[in-house]
């Protein structure tokens, strides 16, 4: 499989679609696999078939993941990992901030040897504490330093307004851009014209929906019906719409199971000129 190209993510050139490993984890993020075999072929699966890139984080699970992907794949042959701090896990599931400096630096320590590496590829901060900019000089200070101490290669942002990623690319070079986009939500559309501008990799989660209040995008009346068209499925269909908005676009879908895996690389072989979603 082609998948789509390459593009540069941070000082790595990667394939354009890899695999997002959420999903590899329990109900709601928590917890181990419902069917750990499987997830451990879907990660063997996906590097056999050229994917470079794949986005985990400590949290996932928590541990769960990451422990998958280091049984699966250590040690990691020419694959880019790219995992985020700035949030912990309680012991219910539940989602809260951790991002103060000592916090960010544990996460990547964390994560460094859950997967069992020197270093990360590129680790993201997860903006949790809303839209204003309190405490990201401290938290992008603490993401620089463990990139000058070798720890990752290098330092993106996830989930940020334009004005957070304007904030952000003035204090340290960045590697990437996490957002939620999609067909039905380009409430992100100003940062992925900001990264397409700058030449940042930007790296759209949810591009199918989920299963966490985001529509599901494979259900909308136009992707079902080019999908048809094309002899395609729905989710081919978002995914490859999603990344011809951009070369700078790199694709992360997700799932568990091996069969979506391969239906979803095979979105890169759909033409954008064929799509005609918006006409």
């Amino acid at each position: 499989m082609h998948l789509g190209g390459t593009a540069a993510l941070g000082d790595h050139s990667v394939h354009r679609i890899g695999f997002g490993a959420m999903q590899l984890a329990g109900p709601g993020v928590f917890g181990p696999p419902c069917d750990r075999a499987e997830a451990l072929r879907v990660l063997r699966r996906a590097v056999e078939l050229g994917v470079d890139h794949i986005d985990t984080s400590q949290y996932y699970g928590p541990v769960v993941v990451n422990e998958l992907i280091r049984e699966a794949l250590h040690p990691y042959d020419g694959v880019c990992l790219v995992s985020k701090v700035g949030a912990r896990r309680d012991d219910k599931g539940g989602w809260h901030p951790w991002n103060r400096p000592e916090d960010l630096r544990q996460g990547i320590e964390d994560n460094l040897r859950t997967l069992a590496v020197d270093q990360l590829g590129v680790v993201n901060l997860r903006v949790m504490d809303g839209r204003g900019l309190g405490g990201l000089e401290e938290q992008l200070a603490a993401m620089a330093q463990a990139r000058e101490d070798g720890l990752i290669a290098g330092v993106g942002v996830s989930n940020v307004t334009l004005e957070q990623l304007l904030f952000c690319a003035e204090r340290v070079e960045l590697a990437c851009v996490q957002n939620p986009f999609s067909y039905v939500d380009r409430s992100s559309q100003a940062v992925l014209d900001e990264c397409r501008r700058r030449n940042v990799a930007f790296v759209p989660f949810f591009p199918l929906g989920s299963g966490f209040g985001v529509a599901d995008v494979r259900g909308h009346p136009s992707v079902v019906a080019a999908a048809a068209r094309l002899g395609a499925t729905p989710a081919q269909v978002a995914l490859a719409w999603t990344m011809a908005q951009g070369t700078n676009v790199l694709l992360i879908p997700g799932t568990s199971s091996v069969t979506h895996l391969e239906e979803n690389l095979a979105a890169a072989d759909l033409r954008p000129e064929d799509l005609r979603l918006d006409e």
